[in-house]
């Protein structure tokens, strides 16, 4: 079923892509605002939505071409303005790299243009001890119960 999904979905002005917007295929990280750049130029969209990274983070572009990184939006949520592009990189529901184990997605009011970020229990230990039963690295499993 996954396999069978697109790379890249758009709704208006808003793009959707599991990965860098520039090549989706290669499955590059954003990682930083060299990359958030790249994946931003690389479509038209106002906001641009990716995970992959498995690390919440909001990027924007000024309108004088620079690019800035901040933190994750947080349950008060981040306004978008439309004088700028936006890239949100929403984390994972699982193998998460920044400290927290809870899966990780974000909401969007297109009226208000907040984005939101969320975070939602499961009980990481259960799928641990799944990915150790199946032979799959420890590594894995170990990530999702401490979040890195």
């Amino acid at each position: 079923f996954l396999a069978s999904l697109p790379l890249v979905a758009e709704l208006g002005d808003m793009l959707f892509v599991h990965s860098d917007a520039s090549a989706p295929s290669e499955w590059n990280y954003v990682t930083g605002t060299g990359s958030a750049r790249r994946s931003l130029v690389a479509t038209r969209a106002r906001v641009t939505f990716c995970g992959h990274v498995h690390k919440p983070q909001v990027y924007f572009l000024t309108a004088g071409g620079r690019m800035v990184g901040r933190a994750r939006a947080d349950a008060a949520g981040i306004h978008l303005p439309e004088r700028r592009r936006w890239l949100v990189v929403v984390g994972s529901a699982g193998q998460p790299r920044d400290g927290d184990p809870a899966a990780a997605f974000a909401t969007y009011d297109t009226e208000t243009r907040i984005v939101t970020s969320r975070r939602v229990p499961y009980d990481a230990e259960a799928v641990a001890a799944r990915i150790m039963n199946e032979g799959l690295p420890a590594s894995l499993a170990r990530r999702l119960v401490v979040g890195r």
